[in-house]
């Protein structure tokens, strides 16, 4: 083979290779392209977003909604929207109506409170016991000051706020007293964003007692417009996309009163006297803030939900029997067989509690309860404590009875 062939089958050999390589990449880039093709063309054919249908007359607490107006027909049209496709938080909406809007019509019923209300507890919370950035809280996010003005007991220990049936007759009275100030259901409804106070002087100032008619900051000419939204989904739930069944809504939960007119002083050990367990207590109690429950004001009880049974056995499949599991005991124990511990023995006085002694000693509660093997954590003058303590340094006394 001369050089002139031997270039001419190179020269082959590469127009080959080239040939190959358009070839594959044309195959491989066409099968991009068509998977891309058939991509988008499913995307477009199955993905539809459609503007929210909605009556010409709507009312909130049997008050008409001026629709004939633009601006507060766009305004609600705009809640229509953004609360139709929040699909998660809707779904959520659902589940814990139908466990707490039995209880909070009922509240409203006796307070004289038009039903509507009910949808505020939504778009204020989600019904949940939330916290807000400005330390609003609870289904009905109530100001510390607002909630003591309502007749709530607000403190460190105790936050009635957090009691979803107490912070509804609070809201129910703020409700009334609005009323009475403008004699409008809707009025009531964006004085309860503004505050009476700030509603009033708009209302003065731009010479009108209308909410539709005023001027307002975005947040409270949107409130409404939201309760209408919120009410109309919940309302209709199918027409706006929303399918479920009964057995994915939470069921109310029945729980039995136990009234305590003294302090608690753990309430792990008296969930566990109780049956259920210290989770449960809370979880049922959110108002109680602390590990323990100081004594009710004189002449008055505090009154503790206790879950019934029922509740385990359908809504959780569970049965309320607890294994307490107290990992420290061995620990305990042995730091009483150590040189450096003693077992001294306390007296108790009139009146006593046993956080009282543990303060007094400087140990736990939940120790003292082991200790002595206590079944309750009630004390009697004169009984008798055994505690374990550090050994005093030489010249140094014990406290002890």
């Amino acid at each position: 083979m001369n050089w002139n062939q031997l270039r001419k089958n190179k020269f082959l050999h590469s127009l080959l290779l080239a040939m190959v390589a358009g070839i594959v990449f044309k195959i491989t880039t066409a099968s991009k392209y068509s998977e891309d093709s058939e991509y988008l063309e499913q995307f477009w054919k199955n993905y539809q977003v459609y503007a929210i249908p909605f009556p010409d007359d709507l009312y909130f607490a049997g008050e008409k909604v001026p629709m004939h107006d633009f601006e507060v027909r766009e305004r609600v049209d705009r809640e229509m929207l953004v609360n139709t496709y929040f699909q998660s938080a809707s779904i959520l909406h659902f589940k814990k109506a139908a466990r707490w809007f039995p209880a909070i019509e009922k509240i409203l019923k006796e307070h004289g409170v038009p039903d509507d209300f009910k949808y505020i507890a939504v778009i204020e919370s989600g019904l949940s016991n939330v916290v807000s950035p400005a330390g609003a809280v609870g289904f009905w996010q109530i100001m510390k000051n607002t909630g003591t003005e309502l007749g709530l007991q607000v403190d460190e220990e105790i936050d009635e706020r957090y009691d979803p049936i107490k912070s509804t007759h609070a809201a129910c009275r703020y409700f009334k007293k609005a009323y009475k100030e403008f004699g409008s259901w809707t009025m009531v409804a964006a004085s309860y964003n503004m505050g009476m106070g700030g509603l009033k002087r708009q209302a003065n100032q731009q010479g009108q007692a209308d909410y539709h008619a005023l001027f307002l900051n975005t947040e409270t000419s949107r409130y409404v417009p939201r309760l209408l939204a919120v009410k109309q989904i919940m309302e209709n739930p199918k027409q706006f996309g929303y399918h479920f069944k009964a057995r994915h809504l939470y069921k109310p939960l029945k729980t039995n009163q136990v009234e305590v007119d003294k302090e608690v002083a753990d309430l792990a050990v008296f969930a566990k006297e109780q049956g259920i367990s210290y989770k449960h207590l809370k979880v049922f109690n959110p108002w109680i803030r602390k590990t323990y429950l100081p004594a009710p004001a004189a002449g008055k009880k505090h009154l503790i939900d206790i879950p019934d049974k029922s509740v385990f056995d359908e809504n959780l499949g569970l049965k309320p029997e607890y294994k307490v599991v107290q990992p420290e005991v061995e620990q305990i124990e042995l730091k009483a067989t150590q040189p450096d511990f003693i077992e001294v023995k306390h007296s108790v006085e009139k009146g006593q509690t046993l956080r009282d002694v543990a303060k007094l000693f400087e140990v736990r509660v939940v120790d003292l309860v082991i200790w002595n093997e206590l079944e309750t954590t009630d004390l009697v003058k004169g009984q008798e404590l055994k505690i374990h303590v550090k050994k005093p340094k030489a010249g140094t006394a014990v406290q002890s009875e």
